[in-house]
């Protein structure tokens, strides 16, 4: 039976065929980054089994006993079709598998889907990290999808006077960029649903897993169910509040843990400027940076936009305890009186009749975080994170180029076989990968959502104060001083992190950004190093200046009393 290109649960013309197997299917979990989510705050999964049983577990293939071996490509069912849903549908599908994409929510590219996206818009940073996976994944979709960025080259600090001070990201002129996060979506479905084998099934809600007879039930948007049996791999992509992981928690024994962070954001913009000579519009802030109003307990950043075009998205962050600046927003004219005091030189840009009508419509979103610990997650239902270092999204595709070349370096088949598992239906290469993407990427998940929490406190607090800008300097006259060796971003198409942190100098917003061929986990420790390292040269120049005025000092009353004994003589 030929599978539908695109289904819906209002549009499915057939129904996904159901194919006998045999064994136990094999689940690996992603998840999809926060983008799709907007969610931020924190949340550990930690699992009682044994790493090699729950491995074995995760392994489990068709037995060699079942009829519909016949060579045939394995198919993998990827729920969500999100950022990194997508990016793994590709990957997967460009190694030969026949993919299988579901998503509870309307085609995204449909009308009335993008007018609700369209309140959710703040744009992504997209950096080194992502664009090394989009690369290794396919090259020439990497230079499509990137077509439209915005570089930004460093931060621009708004202080509440109206001064303006630019922070560089890089002494080497390196930028992070701004890219539009529904039209990215967009683009990396449709690249999916380019490859004839990947296959999109929209208004699928997942709602019951049964992992031994390896069959995933959805609900329709009609409430009718629809049972998917015969997938080989089973991917979650389908973010912070995964139905995938909710499934696995039934049987898999899990400590759960959730919290949120006390502050909300609200999304805000600039229209376009005038237009210029070449009837384009323009923007009103200096597009090349990452602009900060940072306000110690709260912050205003923006991002600039090309879709639509020379548009600036804004995040609004307050704390929302008790005692917080939320709650003491009641009336509209609260609600002026706190962009007037706070943010003075953004009012004019923004109008006060769109930052009323923004405050009136746009939802006030929650901010989760998500951890793992000895299970296989990837992506937003293992680690969702805050978006201040702007690494959600990176570390999700990071995910996807991490397992594709485990996959590959275990030589995983694609293809069914009875001589690729054992009697016990386990596939030992495959187990070996999910083996080691676990001890690889545990760590480093850990690190960046805790990164990720730092880096809000600095750039709503830290970016302002004297000693952050010393350490700035400080990091870039090191940096120059003591070269760190560089690697040739194709060594990442077969090798995970192949640079350690250390040689040379680093800072941690480099290593972190523009580095992937170093861990989140290693350049935290580089970072630490580091910090001691300055601490002990402070220390030594403080007990050398200490030193010095003493014997200064010394030599000053030694002085004085050889002159009185002169004198006497």
């Amino acid at each position: 039976m030929k599978f539908p290109r695109i289904a819906s649960a209002a549009r499915a013309s057939q129904p996904c065929p159901d194919f006998p197997f045999g064994a136990r299917v094999t689940f690996f979990l992603l998840a999809l980054p926060l983008s799709a989510s907007h969610a931020s705050g924190a949340l550990r999964l930690i699992s009682s089994f044994a790493f090699a049983a729950h491995t074995l577990a995760l392994a489990k293939v068709m037995s060699s006993t079942d009829s519909s071996w016949n060579g045939a490509s394995r198919r993998v069912a990827i729920v969500g079709a999100g950022l990194v849903g997508c990016l793994a549908s590709i990957a997967f599908s460009r190694q030969g598998w026949a993919v299988e994409l579901y998503d509870a929510r309307m085609d995204m590219r449909l009308p009335e889907a993008r007018a609700s996206l369209a309140r959710r818009s703040i744009n992504l940073a997209i950096s080194s990290r992502a664009i090394t996976a989009l690369r290794v994944v396919d090259p020439a979709m990497a230079d499509r999808l990137l077509e439209g960025v915005i570089p930004m080259h460093g931060r621009m600090i708004h202080t509440q006077a109206g001064k303006l001070d630019s922070q560089k990201y890089s002494t080497k002129g390196e930028a992070i960029n701004a890219i539009d996060r529904a039209k990215l979506n967009e683009d990396l479905l449709n690249e999916a649903l380019s490859h004839p084998n990947v296959h999109a099934f929209f208004e699928h809600k997942l709602r019951r897993t049964d992992f031994d007879t390896r069959r995933l039930t959805f609900e329709l948007s009609s409430g009718e169910s629809k049972v998917v049996d015969g997938a080989d791999l089973v991917v979650g992509a389908d973010g912070a509040y995964s139905a995938v992981r909710t499934q696995m928690m039934r049987v898999v024994r899990m400590d759960y843990e959730q919290h949120y962070i006390p502050h909300a954001y609200l999304e805000l913009s600039i229209p376009p400027g005038p237009f210029d000579a070449s009837g384009q519009p323009t923007f009103l802030l200096d597009p090349n940076h990452l602009h900060i109003w940072p306000r110690h307990s709260f912050m205003l950043i923006a991002l600039p936009n090309k879709v639509p075009l020379a548009v600036i998205s804004f995040l609004l962050l307050l704390p929302v305890d008790l005692h917080g600046e939320l709650d003491k927003l009641q009336t509209h004219s609260d609600v002026l009186d706190f962009f007037k005091r706070n943010f003075p030189d953004a009012v004019p840009l923004m109008g006060e009749k769109d930052i009323l009508r923004d405050w009136d419509s746009n939802p006030k979103g929650s901010l989760i975080t998500l951890k793992e610990d000895r299970v296989i997650l990837l992506g937003d239902a293992a680690h969702s994170m805050v978006p201040f270092y702007g690494q959600g999204m990176n570390a999700g595709f990071e995910d996807v180029r991490v397992l594709q070349v485990l996959l590959s370096s275990h030589a995983v088949s694609s293809h069914r076989s009875p001589s690729s598992s054992t009697a016990e239906g386990v596939d030992p290469a495959l187990a070996r990968a999910f083996g080691e993407y676990t001890e690889t990427r545990r760590d480093d998940l850990s690190a960046i959502v805790d990164l990720a929490m730092d880096n809000y406190v600095e750039m709503r607090h830290s970016v302002t104060t004297p000693l952050y800008i010393l350490r700035k300097k400080l990091d870039a006259l090191l940096s120059h001083l003591l070269p760190a060796p560089s690697v040739s971003p194709t060594a990442l198409y077969a090798s995970l992190f192949p640079t350690h942190a250390n040689a040379g100098w680093l800072s941690l917003y480099e290593m972190v950004t523009f580095r992937p061929d170093i861990g989140y986990a290693d350049a935290r420790r580089r970072s630490k190093d580091q910090a001691r390292i300055i601490k002990n040269l402070a220390k030594g120049m403080v007990v050398a200046a200490v030193g010095a005025v003493g014997v200064l000092g010394w030599k000053g009353l030694r002085g004085r009393e050889l002159g009185r004994a002169v004198w006497r003589g």
